[in-house]
């Protein structure tokens, strides 16, 4: 007893505000051992008599004593105390009666839980759960409190078993929404807490938080309670501006445009009317958060919308016209290009004319940011007529603010106007010529004259602008002053060392390298030994993390680079993002080199090879976890392709270095948008290396993860359907279920991707591999499934017969019948994967499939002439329709009566659309034209007019290219006729002017 009465003293010196005090005590608590501590700390807290201020300081020194000892305290204790312990934390929170200790209790438990859940996902503490449920449903509501805060600080406190209790705990949290008759409990899930100014910012955000998170994870539910959605506009105030529109934008995004709009819509418009110039500002600011969300609502009444906007650009207060200039740039990146091309006039107008705020800096930098924007995803047409306007404005106020950097160190507005004369001159392109003399001599003047620390931000800028510019009006006009460029980059650039890491310079230059590559070509390969050092020190960053408690966060800022994902109100996981988008850039930058390069990359790719690898397994920061999968996806094949000028042997061992990963990382990657991107990077790379390139365990582990991926393909489907059937179902929900869908096909085009790279490289000695899969896709082409399904199944046959025939025959009673059925689908697609199927037979099937070629022909005469063949959603499946049936004449004219059908068959042409096919077509056009087909030549060559008009109408759509071997075929039968005098003349006098310059084309480069 006197032990437990010195351990309360010595906790109330813990919270003494003499320091000398409060350093004896903190060390006199660490030399106690774990156990005792627990049973101390737990008496206080139990204790009646105890202070409140002594049962709180216990409560948290019990919480983090779990939180941070658990693995060398817990599992030592008696399985009777750890009973004890549980046993102990459960009736503190059914007896106390202070709301405060009870709270913090509920934290102990919740904390002992999380340490509890094994790696499997299962609960050791499963009586926690059963008093959650208990206490939901209980009188008591303070105990009704206690369990949504324990769910609350850990949301994952049901393991394993969250999908077995999912509709307990929806039911749960809409009984504790819909408690009228309680407000402490029912306001914990209602939004009017979010607005309610006596409590706390953090408690006002975590009450926000959960209502944003179940519209994101149970939306369908929560659009049955409109009108905790409803007062989602009631969430304002300056402190928490950031953390509202984030979660207008989240819950826009989760429950539907179509829900939210019209809800908060009202609230908007009252609020722009307010003659207080807040409410005007956070009613801006609000539509600014809600366009992806509500896109689609939104797009509907876009005229109304942007027309009563524009106001707001000449607002009386500056901060609602920044919010206008806000809202601009924002609509500009949601609704693109469709609001460029009905807002140019206005919105290009009114952004030049609020450019021109002299007195307002801040209001002027944002309409320049918001041209940016709009001018980055302008169509170049619809730019050029304002460019002269354009130009001179931001001339004028980029002279302006550069005398104002020199008379008073000003520098924010010319900043972002650098970035604005940079987004036009990309968008303009080689239309920015005539401005090219006005703009590079200033630019230069600031790279080489803005020396300063302050102005770190600002050179940079001007470097992106000098080298986009410099791409925008090509390599002619920039070269006089490539030199002196490229030496200022040069000295900035060996100066690096000077820098600090994280100089905001090094992006830039970075991406200015970049682009000069791309302008001087091979010329640029020189330079690399200067820039490679400092791209590879940014590609190698390694990110800070850290496991933090509230009291740590506090200490730590997001404006030092930190974000932090919440786990429970007492604990978060921070990242410190500072440096990864630089890092991404970086790699994107490698790519670039690794693609302009080719062979002149050679000395750096097993560095590069060694660094991107790894990035893989690499979780980069949401905003920019595309960017680095993207990079180091593509840059596999790049790689590969840059190493072959060292020999076989060489790419070959840089190969084995990427595949064992490469295969891993489909097996494990979680990410669909990733994972899609990685599976086409390994089918890229399989093409490139061909046979012998996979050992027997690559086949078998790849033919396991793509068995697994097709049967998950089949499992989500099914889930899908269940999902439709369930009480919740509603529109809303219909959306995320065909969004889930359209992921889950584009999987499965990367599954068919990998295939057809296997097929192409391997032929007919991978079909024993490939039987594991058979079965799986001879189930995509059942009449039943989807027509993507069907598609993509009848895709991958048409590659087992392209690639493995005639072995392929085997299989033909598995999919002949589907692929005859499907000639005809009502699906586009799937006619065309079957017709492409029909041309594949005929070209390369060999004489099994002669009956099947010969049934397929009237289907394939009937879809092309039908009344709607050539529209636009039918054009690609005809076209594969009329190549197959020139594949059938030219490959197996037994089964085809070709005198009837090749006049049919010549005026169908050119293909315009497949650019493949189209090939094809004018190859067996060459048979005909060099073997002087009579019925394709006409009575005294009568057709060839027609003939010539095919070929130009074929150059001019570009459906041939000067690199297809079939143009030179092209070009000689024209050189014939050339000769010919009066029939040459007869022929070009039928052609129009396009098709005259592209016959000429043709001659030139053929």
């Amino acid at each position: 007893m006197a032990e437990q009465q010195q351990f309360y003293i010595l906790l109330g010196n813990l919270m003494s505000p003499d320091n000398d005090i409060r350093k004896q005590s903190e060390e006199a608590y660490d030399t106690i051992p774990g156990q005792t501590k627990i049973t101390f700390l737990l008496q206080a807290i139990r204790d009646a008599a105890c202070a409140e201020e002594v049962k709180t300081m216990a409560a948290v020194l019990l919480r983090r004593l779990l939180s941070s000892s658990f693995e060398e305290i817990y599992p030592g204790l008696t399985v009777d105390m750890q009973t004890a312990i549980k046993t102990e934390l459960v009736t503190s929170i059914q007896t106390e009666a202070s709301p405060n200790i009870r709270k913090k209790v509920a934290d102990i438990a919740a904390e002992l839980c999380r340490n509890l859940l094994d790696d499997d996902g299962n609960n050791q503490w499963p009586e926690l759960l059963k008093f959650l449920f208990d206490s939901v449903n209980s009188d008591n509501v303070g105990l009704r409190e206690a369990a949504l805060h324990i769910f609350w600080n850990f949301p994952g406190i049901f393991g394993n078993q969250q999908q077995h209790y999912m509709e307990v705990i929806k039911r749960m949290l809409v009984q504790c929404m819909q408690d009228q008759e309680n407000p402490q409990v029912s306001t914990c899930f209602h939004l009017k807490l979010c607005a309610d100014t006596t409590l706390t910012n953090m408690q006002r955000q975590l009450a926000l938080e959960v209502i944003v998170t179940l519209s994101e994870t149970a939306a369908a539910m929560l659009r049955k309670h409109t009108a905790i959605v409803a007062s989602s506009g009631e969430f304002k105030g300056d402190c928490n501006a950031v953390a509202g529109e984030s979660a207008l934008d989240r819950m826009a995004c989760g429950l539907g445009g179509k829900m939210v709009l019209p809800m908060i819509k009202q609230h908007i418009m009252t609020m722009l009317q307010n003659p207080d110039w807040k409410y005007r500002h956070a009613g801006l600011m609000a539509l600014s958060a809600i366009g992806e969300g509500c896109h689609q609502q939104m797009e509907a009444i876009l005229n109304e919308i942007v027309s009563f906007l524009l106001l707001f650009c000449q607002d009386p207060h500056p901060r609602v016209r920044y919010a206008a200039c806000n809202a601009i740039g924002q609509m500009a990146t949601d609704f693109a290009p469709t609001f460029q091309k009905k807002f140019h006039d206005k919105v290009i107008s009114a952004l030049l004319q609020t450019m021109e705020d002299q007195t307002n800096p801040r209001v002027q930098a944002h309409a320049a940011a918001a041209l940016i924007n709009f001018t980055e995803d302008c169509p170049k047409s619809l730019l050029i007529p304002y460019l002269d306007s354009l130009v001179q404005h931001l001339h004028v106020i980029m002279v302006a603010k550069l005398q104002e950097l020199i008379q008073k160190g000003t520098k924010l507005v010319l900043e972002q106007v650098v970035t604005s004369i940079a987004s036009v001159a990309d968008t303009a392109e080689e239309k920015f010529v005539p401005y090219y003399d006005l703009f590079m001599p200033s630019l230069k003047h600031i790279v080489e004259n803005a020396v300063q620390k302050e102005l770190r931000l600002l050179r940079g800028k001007t470097i992106e602008c000098i080298s986009l510019i410099g791409l925008a009006v090509g390599k002619d006009k920039f070269m006089p002053d490539a030199s002196a460029v490229m030496q200022l980059l040069l000295k900035t650039q060996t100066d690096f060392n000077d820098l600090e890491d994280d100089d905001p310079q090094i992006s830039y230059m970075i991406s200015a390298w970049a682009r000069m590559c791309k302008i001087l070509g091979k010329e640029f390969q020189q330079y690399l030994p200067v820039v490679m050092g400092p791209l590879m020190k940014t590609a190698s960053i390694k990110p800070e993390v850290a496991l933090l408690d509230t009291q740590d966060m506090e200490n730590m800022s997001e404006d030092d680079g930190w974000e932090f994902v919440n786990l429970g109100d007492q604990q978060s996981f921070g990242i410190k993002t500072a440096g990864l988008e630089e890092k991404a850039t970086a790699c994107q930058m490698l790519v670039c080199y690794a693609k302009e390069l080719k062979e002149g990359f050679v000395e750096y790719t097993e560095q590069v090879v060694k660094l991107m690898v790894p990035l893989l397994k690499f979780y980069f920061h949401d905003d920019i976890l595309l960017i680095g999968a993207l990079t180091t996806s593509e840059s596999m094949p790049l790689l590969l392709e840059c190493a072959r000028v060292r020999g076989p042997d060489y790419l070959t061992q840089m190969w084995h270095f990427m595949c064992d990963a490469l295969i891993k990382a489909i097996g494990t990657e979680p990410d669909s948008d990733v994972l899609s991107e990685i599976m086409h990077s390994f089918a890229k790379c399989i093409e490139l290396m061909g046979e012998g390139c996979l050992n027997n365990e690559h086949f078998e582990e790849l033919g396991g993860i793509l068995k697994g991926k097709l049967e998950e393909h089949f499992k989500n489907q099914e889930l899908r359907q269940a999902k439709r059937q369930d009480e919740d179902y509603d529109e809303g929900m219909e959306e995320t279920l065909q969004d889930e869908d359209e992921n889950d096909v584009y999987i499965l085009t990367k599954v068919s991707d990998i295939l057809h790279s296997v097929f192409s490289s391997y032929k007919e000695q991978v079909l024993p591999w490939f039987e594991q899969l058979l079965q799986l896709i001879v189930q995509l082409v059942c009449p039943s499934r989807p027509w993507a399904d069907r598609q993509w199944g009848l895709c991958i046959f048409d590659d087992v017969v392209e690639h493995c025939s005639p072995s392929s025959f085997k299989y033909a009673e598995l999919f002949l019948r589907a692929m005859a059925l499907s000639l005809c689908d009502t699906s586009p697609e799937v006619r065309q994967a079957a017709a492409y199927g029909v041309g594949v037979m005929a070209q390369y099937g060999g004489e099994n499939y002669r009956p099947f070629c010969t049934e397929a022909l009237p289907t394939l005469l009937g879809v092309i002439q039908s009344p709607d063949s050539k529209v636009k959603e039918n054009v690609n499946a005809t076209e594969n329709c009329i190549s197959a049936v020139g594949k059938v004449m030219r490959f197996r004219p037994e089964c085809a009566n070709v005198n009837e059908i090749l006049p049919h068959w010549l005026s169908w042409l050119p293909l315009n659309e497949d650019k493949e096919e189209a090939v094809h077509t004018f190859d067996f056009l060459c048979d005909l034209i060099e073997s002087n087909n009579p019925i394709v030549l006409g009575p005294d060559n009568a057709n060839l007019p027609k003939i010539f008009q095919i070929i130009a109408e074929g150059v001019a759509n570009e459906s041939v290219k000067s690199e297809d071997a079939c143009s030179k075929r092209l070009a000689n039968v024209i050189r014939q006729v050339q000769g010919s005098g009066g029939l040459w003349t007869q022929c070009v006098t039928m052609l129009n002017e396009t098709q005259q310059k592209a016959i000429q084309d043709l001659l030139n480069t053929a």
